[in-house]
């Protein structure tokens, strides 16, 4: 054990391998180590068989590191280190028919489910789009509380449209059985129903994991912590590591009660609880342990660390959103002349919606950043559309396949076909596919008739084929001969951005297969639909601008909190609930253990949300830190606070060189505040977005710029905006403002000190 590197509170859990065990993690505090090292030291030292071995996390990242360093560790092989959704595809897949399935069963993800969801609500004989999005809810809770049709109808009487809702509900879940297919939630509620009410499979799987590991653990549901219940009902060696201080999926049915009571489900259990952090300074645990500790419900611990004790969060407030935009990124640009890189810092916030002032202002001065949200790359629709040509093939059971592709790429198979397709197949009792290879049956015309040929000849095809070739070669046959590759060929950026997504995905295929050479078609598809969201985040110089959601389980040198108002963190329906309040608290205490050496606060004292521009109100959050943050109690007479003036535009960081002493002085520094935004960014909000820009940018430290320059007449070019000339100008030196009216891109304001602007000669 001792080449494990652990330290004396970590050596602790890791020697105790028998019982039920609960490791309560502070953030940073290694928990992976821990968990990998008692792993390998139960193969390695105590001669366990890895089979007998199943370590559980949350995301398809997590478990690949996990496996990695396990890997690098001990022997791995026959040991299941998977997400909770693919152990569960797993037990499935060994008793299918006990759940009335047939092997390769169908797996579902939101746009499938979405899509079924949408026939059922038509077949009801509805269609107002607000009634949908209310039983498509409604759906969702139930299948997260297990609970059926009936039983949701019977819990929820007073719910309004609570008979739509049922009658949806079972029809969707009739579909889904004659598709042979599972959502992620039917996962979880058929391997829970086959491990309570099968005696044979429970005692298999119990039997055969010896020794169960869970990470993450605060963010399991009910129906998550029961199968692990039932999978540790033999040997009782149950393991878990988890914080509750991070647990902030509650909306999605995460149970915090899990780990707050787990003593109450495992008696004999025993507790540990690690405190050092190796991430943090000491100003930022401080920090957190201060925000954290007004909660109530939690298992108390604090966080420590031999690391120096760094500098003092900032905390600052500007006028309004572009101003605290303008201030992240004065400050990145300030950084980066101190060695740091753009991938140190993250500008994190509690809702996408305020993502857009910091696309506009990191756009203006050519700052590369990232935007984590909309479309992941699996869920593109040229991407969907060949996913649901192999999930064809794979399970030829699958109506919502054939309904998504049989028409793509065009081939004259319009709504009314598939309407008499579709009533056939009820008929007569089949699949879509099925009905679709007896066509010549159906009172089409001989045209259409052909077409449907066409399209069954080539299913078929692909079939025959998958039995020869591996999934890359099926793919690569697939993509030339379907016409998938032809559909983009319009010389059009849009259409090349297509085809390029094609080739990587014929790329991932390739890859999987080289990795995994004896891995299945179904193989590829399950592990492509339980790719998860943070799986996305990948390294790169560019600044990451993210929710705190996405953020969970990351680091960096820098980061910036923003939008720390009330309403907005925590949100307004948390504001009267204590429960939900704790659990922004929660996300607080996530988003500042994400910073290892510098940490912003920040908000904006006006803002234009939901339509409309109000004052805000400093979070709670805040009010609650006003010690650690050194925010003083206003003097009378002037506004709010007697603020320390950072010279930047619009707003005051505390803890900054100067102190505003008067109400004259104050009024001064108000008067330079920038307060006019530009025209919105151009970026998309339905997919990631890079910030346009040179990478590679050279930066001048901002004392070596000459401000004389920037005169009313003169003409400059901006890398992004093209030409202009500037038109106004405000304030002096550092704080210089000017306005530029651009060719193209119209009038901008922009900060000099900052701005890639080039002055062009007359």
């Amino acid at each position: 054990m001792e080449n494990f590197s652990l330290n004396e509170e970590q050596k602790l859990p890791v020697r105790d391998t028998e019982g039920a065990v609960l490791v309560l993690a502070g953030a940073g505090s290694g928990k992976t180590r821990v968990l990998t090292a008692r792993i390998a030291r139960l193969v390695g030292e105590m001669g366990v068989s890895p089979s007998e071995i199943l370590a559980i996390t949350f995301t398809n990242k997590a478990a690949g590191e996990m496996r990695d360093r396990l890997f690098a560790m001990t022997d791995v092989g026959g040991m299941w280190v998977c997400t909770i959704h693919s152990m569960c595809v797993r037990i499935l897949r060994a008793f299918p028919e006990k759940r009335g399935l047939h092997e390769n069963f169908s797996i579902y993800g939101d746009q499938e489910r979405t899509a079924v969801l949408k026939q059922c609500f038509k077949d009801c004989g509805l269609d107002e789009d607000e009634l949908f999005k209310q039983i498509k809810w409604h759906v969702g809770n139930a299948k997260m509380l297990a609970l059926s049709p009936e039983e949701y109808e019977r819990q929820n009487p007073r719910e309004r449209n609570i008979r739509q809702i049922a009658a949806v509900y079972r029809r969707y879940d009739n579909r889904l059985k004659a598709n042979n297919a599972l959502d992620f939630d039917d996962l979880l509620i058929e391997t829970r129903e086959l491990l309570l009410n099968d005696k044979e499979a429970r005692e298999f799987f119990a039997g055969k994991f010896r020794y169960i590991h869970v990470d993450e653990f605060q963010d399991t549901n009910a129906v998550q912590f029961e199968i692990i219940k039932l999978l540790a009902s033999i040997h009782g060696n149950l393991f878990v590591v988890g914080d509750d201080d991070q647990s902030i999926y509650g909306w999605r049915g995460a149970e915090i009660a899990n780990i707050l009571q787990f003593e109450k489900s495992f008696p004999k259990s025993k507790t540990y609880k690690l405190e050092q952090n190796y991430r943090s300074t000491g100003e930022i645990l401080s920090l957190a342990n201060a925000s954290i500790g007004h909660n109530s419900h939690r298992k108390r611990k604090t966080l420590w660390t031999d690391n120096h004790e760094g500098d003092r969060p900032v905390y600052y407030e500007a006028e309004e959103e572009a101003g605290e935009a303008l201030y992240c990124a004065r400050t990145v640009n300030e950084y980066l002349q101190r060695g740091y890189k753009l991938s140190d810092f993250a500008i994190l916030m509690r809702i996408n919606a305020l993502t857009r002032s910091f696309e506009q202002e990191f756009t203006k001065y050519q700052i590369p950043y990232k935007i984590f949200g909309g479309f992941k790359f699996y869920e593109r629709k040229e991407i969907k559309d060949t996913l649901a040509y192999l999930r064809i093939v794979a399970n030829p059971f699958d109506d919502e396949a054939v309904l998504r592709v049989i028409n793509v790429p065009r081939r004259g198979i319009g709504d009314k076909t598939i309407i008499t397709l579709q009533s056939f197949a009820a008929e007569e009792g089949l699949t879509l596919f099925e009905a679709v290879s007896r066509a010549g049956e159906l009172s089409l015309t001989e045209g259409v008739k052909q077409k449907l040929k066409g399209f069954y000849l080539f299913i078929r095809d692909l079939v025959v084929k998958s039995q020869e070739e591996t999934a890359d070669k099926l793919t690569e046959f697939l993509l030339k001969e379907s016409g998938m590759y032809e559909m983009y060929l319009d010389g059009t950026d849009e259409g090349m951005a297509k085809r390029a997504n094609l080739d990587e995905l014929l790329n991932s295929v390739q890859e999987y297969v080289r990795l995994n050479p004896e891995a299945t078609l179904s193989d590829y598809l399950q592990q492509i639909t339980l790719y998860s969201d943070t799986d996305e985040m990948k390294e790169g110089d560019y600044v990451t601008i993210a929710t705190i959601h996405a953020a969970k389980g990351l680091e960096f040198r820098g980061v910036f909190l923003v939008g720390l108002e009330d309403r907005i963190m925590p949100t307004s329906r948390a504001m009267d609930s204590p429960d939900s309040l704790e659990e922004e608290r929660r996300l607080m205490y996530v988003a500042i253990t994400r910073a290892k050496e510098k940490l912003w606060l920040t908000r904006s004292k006006t803002r234009f949300l939901y339509g409309r521009r109000e004052y805000t109100t400093r979070s709670q959050f805040v009010e609650e830190l006003k010690e650690e943050l050194n925010l003083p109690s206003a003097p009378k007479g002037i506004p709010e606070h007697p603020r320390t003036y950072e010279r930047s535009y619009g707003g005051y960081a505390y803890g900054a060189p100067r102190r505003i002493s008067s109400a004259r002085e104050y009024e001064r520094a108000e008067s330079r505040a920038y307060s006019a935004p530009s025209s919105p960014s151009q970026s998309s909000q339905n997919k990631p977005a890079m910030g346009f820009g040179n990478i590679g940018l050279k930066r001048e430290p901002v004392t070596q710029k000459d401000m004389t320059k920037f005169t009313v007449g003169k003409r400059v070019r901006h890398p992004r905006f093209g030409l202009g000339v500037i038109t106004a100008t405000r304030g002096t030196e550092q704080n210089l403002i000017v306005t530029v009216r651009f060719e193209q891109a119209g009038n901008k304001d922009l900060a000099a000190v900052l701005a890639p602007l080039e002055i062009l000669e007359d």
